[in-house]
């Protein structure tokens, strides 16, 4: 199978191509918030390849969030486009699986009895996060979250070993003091990490909707009005 993954969710904007369990072709942005400029031309330049091999997507794959409102948006709006020009199916990726699926393979002399801790910054000392085992059963569901000192604590005092990830995960090093909870750095989602769980997806025909499907936010999207208003 060929899909095209995009992942808009964060700072990196990328597009990758896997076909069969193999990454082809990444194409990543790291300088910021430019997915509007950037993701367009990544999708052309991955499509001019599989049109030079003769290839045909069988999919197009694209991260659900949750993370940036307008970076979700962005790729989401391409991914539909996508998928209905080429009259394929579209797959949606839980961010936080992403991540998930990332540390795992991380080389880290993994026991498969630790508990994975995504975490996307929501601003303050909010962060979107859920924690999974090893079989991506969510131990905790998404959901928005207000660290403090007794996140997690009954995961942590029941004695499993928690490992924090993503983002959002550096602040809780300011509050979060325990032997059980460990942090891998400088994890964030790409769309070469949404190979796994994109292919288990077609692999199962668990599509999304290209009309109707949302990005999955956790929280309410607020727009606020400037204090001084033109008139």
């Amino acid at each position: 199978m060929t899909i095209l993954n995009i992942e808009t969710s964060g700072k990196i904007c990328s597009v990758a191509l896997t076909m069969d369990g193999a990454l082809e072709m990444q194409l990543d942005d790291c300088e910021g918030m430019q997915h509007a400029n950037k993701v367009a031309p990544f999708a052309e330049r991955c499509m001019s390849e599989l049109t030079r091999k003769g290839i045909r997507p069988d999919a197009v794959a694209v991260s659900m969030g949750p993370g940036s409102y307008t970076g979700l948006r962005i790729g989401m709006s391409l991914a539909k486009g996508l998928a209905f020009s080429l009259d394929v199916p579209l797959i949606g990726v839980d961010t936080l699986k992403i991540l998930a699926v990332k540390a795992m393979f991380r080389s880290m002399d993994w026991t498969g009895n630790e508990i994975l801790v995504p975490m996307v910054d929501a601003r303050r000392m909010e962060v979107f996060t859920a924690a999974y085992d090893f079989a991506l059963n969510a131990v905790v569901e998404p959901q928005a979250m207000i660290i403090d000192a007794d996140s997690f604590r009954d995961l942590l005092d029941a004695g499993h070993q928690l490992y924090f990830m993503g983002d959002g995960a550096e602040k809780t090093k300011q509050v979060i003091s325990h032997p059980n909870a460990h942090w891998i750095d400088g994890l964030l989602p790409q769309a070469k990490d949404m190979l796994a769980l994109s292919e288990k997806a077609f692999r199962e025909n668990d599509f999304i909707d290209i009309a109707y499907s949302t990005p999955n936010y956790l929280k309410q999207y607020h727009t606020t009005k400037p204090k001084n208003q033109l008139k």
